[in-house]
């Protein structure tokens, strides 16, 4: 399994609406950076990744799962677009915001805080753990 984080702004797309989808889950579409893309490529159903609200809050509110692999981007005719299907699975109990993984030094080399631009991000296993932990989930599922 691997562990993945999905930026989103909440007034466009929030942990919300994304729990509101169900077991049905919600096509991720949008991504136009290629490395962002290559790591929805990279995904196989059942990993789990954070849901993050960027901009608004920064902060990471809940976990998904991916639900469907990488496939055309519904919202683009260009074939390079991919992305993966994703399911809300469970709220964080605690939110995790930026200020508090910044300030912890296991999270020092989190792509988070080393490529904060970017909107979908490998999250190692040892960071995934230490970001449950800190939100309130132990043991990480």
């Amino acid at each position: 399994m691997q562990y993945w984080l999905f930026k989103s702004e909440p007034d466009v797309w929030s942990w919300e609406m994304q729990k509101a989808k169900g077991e049905a889950g919600e096509e991720w579409t949008g991504v136009r950076n290629y490395q962002a893309r290559n790591n929805m490529r990279a995904m196989q159903i059942g990993d789990l990744g954070f849901f993050y609200h960027s901009n608004i809050g920064l902060e990471v509110v809940g976990i998904v799962e991916v639900c469907a692999l990488s496939a055309p981007d519904s919202t683009s005719e260009d074939p390079r677009w991919d992305c993966v299907h994703i399911k809300a699975v469970r709220d964080m109990p605690k939110s995790v915001t930026l200020k508090d993984v910044k300030a912890n030094p296991l999270l020092a080399d989190m792509a988070l805080v080393t490529s904060m631009r970017l909107s979908v991000q490998p999250v190692k296993r040892d960071e995934w753990e230490e970001v449950c932990r800190m939100g309130g989930l132990v043991p990480a599922p």
